[in-house]
């Protein structure tokens, strides 16, 4: 099964990350690949939602639940669609400098074994873009709001 984890020092606020990674509904504007979102049902601590991902003229429809303890994690569990399992994890911690430490972490299981492992060919690809357009989307979303900029990363698969 498919892992990564990740850790990326940003220069904004655990609060600030907190709200970009649980507005799911604002995916499809800067997220690869994800063609539409339809929110179920919402609130400060839960959100239920479907997500239209296509690739390649392929699309299929996933369901997740996402758990938010605000200000400091983000939790995706998978309900329904394609896959056997999905879990994604975001941990946000303050450095004590103005910036925060992202924690990342996901992992998945297609039904299919084939397409598990044609997925796994391009999984650290598609991740890399996907984590870059988080970090697109918060430097045009906080840019001038918070300090330094700098980004460090390790990973492990």
């Amino acid at each position: 099964m498919p892992k990564h984890e990740e850790t990326r020092h940003l220069p904004y606020t655990p609060t600030q990350m907190f709200d970009l990674v649980s507005d799911v509904a604002a995916y499809p504007q800067f997220l690869p690949w994800i063609s539409a979102i339809r929110v179920r049902s919402d609130s400060d601590t839960e959100m239920v939602a479907d997500m239209i991902v296509g690739f390649k003229g392929v699309k299929e429809s996933f369901t997740s639940r996402v758990v938010k303890h605000r200000p400091d994690h983000v939790r995706v569990d998978y309900l329904d669609g394609p896959l056997k399992h999905l879990h994604n994890e975001w941990r946000f911690r303050d450095d004590g400098q103005g910036g925060v430490l992202v924690d990342f972490e996901v992992e998945f299981e297609f039904k299919n074994r084939l397409f598990e492992m044609l997925a796994g060919q391009f999984f650290d690809k598609a991740l890399r873009k996907m984590i870059g357009a988080f970090e697109t989307r918060a430097a045009q979303l906080y840019a001038g709001e918070s300090g330094s900029s700098s980004s460090s990363a390790h990973s492990a698969a």
